[in-house]
């Protein structure tokens, strides 16, 4: 992975996944998801980029269609009971994950919980997002 002049980072070879995430305050949802998760700032304003472990998230306003998307919206989850997505981050050990992360600030949906092959719990973010943190059995 190599830096470009704008402080962003493009492959040398294959592709990057990156995720894009639509949210109220760009400034806000990056530092929810530093002072969690931990990571850096790639760029500030908008959009943040910040880089977590070996992902990137992109955070951005909203906003109307553009010439490139000529019939598509971007807003925040409008319901936070209508989910159509959200974000996995597997861990070596999830209760020492959950006893942290609770201590920085998130809000999970219930402890833990054990289920057929994973145990898995789910956090919140500022804008409603879910985040799904799973150990694999």
């Amino acid at each position: 992975m190599s830096k470009n002049k704008d402080n962003g980072y493009y492959p040398k070879k294959g592709f990057v996944l990156t995720h894009f995430m639509t949210v109220e305050d760009p400034i806000r949802s990056a530092e929810f998801y530093l002072r969690i998760f931990g990571g850096e700032t790639v760029r500030s304003g908008e959009p943040t980029i910040i880089q977590i472990a070996n992902s990137w998230l992109v955070f951005n306003k909203g906003g109307d269609p553009t010439d490139d998307k000529p019939a598509v919206i971007l807003r925040t989850p409008q319901n936070l009971n209508e989910v159509s997505n959200f974000m996995i981050i597997r861990v070596a050990d999830i209760w020492a994950c959950y006893e942290e992360w609770k201590k920085r600030g998130a809000e999970f949906l219930t402890e833990p919980k054990e289920h057929e092959l994973e145990i898995r719990c789910y956090i919140r973010d500022p804008d409603g997002y879910l985040v799904e943190v799973g150990q694999t059995k």
